[in-house]
């Protein structure tokens, strides 16, 4: 399948919510499909669908050692999260050459559509549960960096914007 092209930063697309997907297609398998061979070509350990200018609510996440463990998320919801936090540095293609040290709960539970079209909920744990988190904020319009104080998200796309 083709790698699609980042949208950049600041397309409003990246800004606006995404549309429920709600039954599984073939044709959201294919989207799902460009956007692991996408992911790997970054390399990157999640993509979600705005990011390439798909404006639903789909997402992939491998945050494994090896390539091949894709989890392919339709709809996901965060459905509880542990009090332990962990910090990763989180970046974007969508604003290369930046990234931020971000604090999240190190543990997510989510509740998502599977490829199979069936609704099921899965722990994240790590790294994993960070880019989890980090593809449910860009199906809500919200960047990694929304997360930063105000003063350091401008030095961050002052900089962004310098590179």
């Amino acid at each position: 399948m083709p790698v699609k092209p980042f949208i950049p930063w600041p397309d409003k697309r990246l800004r606006t919510a995404t549309e429920t997907v709600g039954t599984i297609t073939d044709a959201h398998r294919a989207i799902w499909q460009d956007m692991i061979d996408t992911m790997d070509a970054m390399p990157g350990v999640g993509l979600a669908a705005p990011q390439i200018g798909v404006m639903l609510r789909l997402a992939v996440v491998d945050a494994s050692d090896t390539r091949g463990q894709a989890i392919r998320m339709a709809d996901p919801e965060v459905i509880s999260v542990s009090d332990d936090m962990n910090t990763y540095p989180e970046g974007s293609p969508n604003l290369p050459g930046v990234s931020a040290k971000i604090t999240r709960p190190a543990r997510v539970v989510v509740a998502f559509t599977d490829h199979h079209g069936m609704r099921v909920r899965q722990e994240f744990v790590e790294l994993w549960a960070t880019s989890v988190q980090h593809q449910i904020d860009h199906l809500a319009g919200k960047m990694y960096f929304d997360n930063l104080s105000k003063v350091k998200r401008e030095m961050l796309i002052k900089k962004a914007r310098k590179a």
